[in-house]
This record gives C-alpha cells, structure tokens and sequence, in this order.
C-alpha cells in the first residue's frame, strides 16, 4: 500500500511555515488521539501517521530530501523513527513530541490540557540515544545499481551485564515512592479561575518511573556501554554526493532500555575516470580523427552497463552531441526512469606532424571542400542545442 502524502496528512500546502506545521499537527495530534477515539484502530493508526508526517516536515534536512524525492528520499525505513511500523509506542510518542502541546517532553503528558489533566494516556520518560553520523563512498556503478555496504561503527551499545537495565542482575531496581511508578507528579493549585491541576515529571526518578537500588559495576547503572556494530546498509540507486539517508534505530543506544538514536548515512560520490554526472544523465568525451569525422566510421562506447556500438555520420563537426537515451542513472524516486548517455564529439588536433603530413593537409587545405564558414547545411551552436534537447 503506498503511503499518503505528508502535506495532505496534515492538511498544509507545501509552502508551509514551521509554526502552522506545528499547528496542523497539533490539530490532526487532538482529533485522533486514543482517549478521545478509545477502541478505534483507524483513529490510532491516523495519529501515528500525523506523527510521522511532522516528524519529516518539521526537520529541515528530511523535508528537503522529501520535497525533492518523495518517500524514497528518506532512507531504507523512509526517513522516520517507526511510527507506523511500530518502532515507537504511543508514549513514545507522546515524549519526542511533548513541546509541541507546552508540556516539554521528558515524560510529560502533551495532551494533559485537552484531556482533564489526570486522565488521559500519560507516559514514563523514555530516554533516547543520540544520532550518529558516517560517510559512505560509492563508485559510480554503486550509484547506477545500488549496493549493499557493510560499515563497522564505534557506538554506545546495550551493557550486556544488566540487559541495558542499569540495575545489578537486571532487577536490582524498586518502583518510585514520590510518583508510585507513574513518572509524574501532579499539584493542583488555586486561581482565580478556580482549582487547576499541573503536571511535571518526577523529581526522583527523573519521569522513569522507578530507581535503581544497585547499579550495575559494568555501565555505572547507565545501561549503555562503548562497543561496536557491524551494520548493513542498503543503499538504493541514483543516490548523488551530499545526499543523506537515515536508519531508525542504528545511533548510539539509549540509557536503560529507551530508543537508540538513527544513523545518519552521508553519501561521497567517488570520480569517475571516465564520466561526469549531470543529474541523472552521463556525459562523455569522445575523441575522433580529422578522417573519420570527414568521412564517417563506427566506435565502441563504454558506458555504465558495458560497452555500445555507435555510427558516426560522415561530415560529422567538432562539438556534436549524441544521446544515447536510458543509459545514464536511474532516479533514485522511481518516477522519471533512467538518464541518458550524452556523447560529445571533438575532433582530435594532432599536435606534431611529420613532412610527409604537413605537405598533404596542406594541399587539402587548397581545397573548397576545406574551407570552413556557413554553410546551408551547417547549424550553429544554438540550433544544435536546441535540436538536441528535441531528440
């Protein structure tokens, strides 16, 4: 099933400011949230994909990389952190977007003002490992097909000794006495509107909910030690140099068994000896002798995929560019196919010339057929262009 557009998720054009990006998904984020919907599996499931859309557009880097490529721009598990697939809950949720409804994350409850303040869907804090950044060189052929790389990266990682609990054993811990497990704790004071009750993450255990009462010697009780991953990467084709793609998941690991951050994939394009890329087309140089553009001849042309067989039409001039359609890179959103090959003729100017040369082109050069200017078959520059872009 192909995924909805996130402007029309959120119900914004595409020239949408930050602030009414945060308003439209503020809006989407009320309607369909669980405890005004409860039972509802569409509801649910409309408030996960009103959390992905903002999660995308309110990021300048995804937007961009979204504008410009769609759903395939953002990386192998489409740019998000999981929303829909399940990769966060709902408090999860409810914690990564908390500022946006006043309540500033770490545990709060975002929705505490729409929902009575006590009774709706509030969660622990869940900590979050931070983002981790690498470069990956390709070759032009990887780009052409796409490829598989396997990096191996130093990170923080799941302490093995406590299962990235923190506590000793993995159950030296007890449920917080000042919030009773909660992660929150209410206060309720008068105004002149009457009695309002606020809500704030716990002092003592920081909104988790619980305290260790025996750390683990291994991490200090932090749940994350340093370590290395070996990690593959699918990358697909027609990616180009600068352009970043994200997997969900693969940064540094979280503090106590909260949500590892994502790896931020930054592609290198390698030079190629033997094209330059404009795009999604190729281009290459293709040297000939003054006799075979005079009187014609046949080439063998490399190109991404192997070698192709061109005609070089007699009378051909310096300067001449052929196309050699779907044979340059494929895009990487899928929707405008693949590039061309553009081959640009130039005629070779030798640069020595023994006796024997000089003395024919120079009885060549007495010649009509020799001697260049306009002529009725000749186009200049602007036509040859414009008759190539016509093919």
């Amino acid at each position: 099933m192909s995924k909805r557009d996130f402007y029309e998720i959120l119900e914004v054009s595409k020239d949408a400011t930050p602030d009414e990006l945060k308003k439209a998904y503020r809006k989407q984020a009320i309607k369909f949230h669980p405890d005004k919907n409860p039972g509802k599996k569409d509801a649910e499931d409309k408030f996960k994909e009103a959390a992905e859309a903002y999660e995308v557009l309110s990021d300048s880097n995804k937007r961009q990389r979204y504008d410009q490529f769609g759903h395939a721009g953002l990386g192998n598990n489409g740019g998000h952190s999981g929303f829909s697939g399940g990769g966060m809950s709902m408090d999860d949720i409810f914690s990564h977007f908390g500022d946006i409804f006043g309540g500033g994350g770490g545990g709060n409850d975002p929705f505490s003002s729409f929902f009575g303040g006590g009774g709706g869907r509030r969660g622990k804090a869940v900590n979050r490992g931070s983002n981790l950044r690498v470069k990956v060189k390709l070759t032009m052929e990887e780009i052409a097909h796409g490829v598989e790389k396997k990096i191996k990266v130093n990170k923080y990682i799941a302490c093995n000794t406590c299962k990235g609990t923190g506590a000793k054993g993995g159950s030296a811990y007890s449920t917080c006495s000042t919030c009773r497990g909660s992660g929150h704790v209410s206060r309720v004071t008068s105004t002149f509107l009457g009695q309002m009750q606020t809500t704030s993450t716990c002092p003592n255990c920081g909104g988790e909910g619980q305290i260790i009462t025996d750390k683990c010697i291994d991490c200090s009780g932090n749940g994350v030690v340093k370590g290395e991953e070996v990690i593959s990467i699918r990358i697909p084709a027609g990616v180009s140099d600068g352009m970043q793609l994200s997997m969900g998941g693969k940064g540094n690991a979280a503090a106590r068994g909260g949500i590892a951050g994502d790896l931020l994939i930054q592609i290198e394009e390698i030079e190629h000896e033997l094209f330059a890329r404009d795009g999604n087309n190729l281009l290459y140089d293709h040297y000939i002798t003054f006799s075979e553009a005079a009187l014609g001849s046949s080439a063998e042309i490399p190109t991404i995929d192997g070698k192709v067989k061109i005609k070089i039409d007699p009378g051909t001039q310096s300067g001449k560019v052929l196309r050699l359609r779907g044979k340059g890179l494929t895009s990487i959103n899928g929707y405008e196919g693949k590039g061309d090959l553009m081959i640009s003729i130039i005629i070779w100017t030798p640069k020595t010339l023994s006796k024997e040369e000089k003395i024919i082109l120079e009885k060549l050069g007495k010649s009509e057929n020799f001697k260049p200017g306009p002529g009725t078959h000749d186009k200049n520059i602007f036509s040859r262009m414009k008759d190539l872009f016509e093919q």
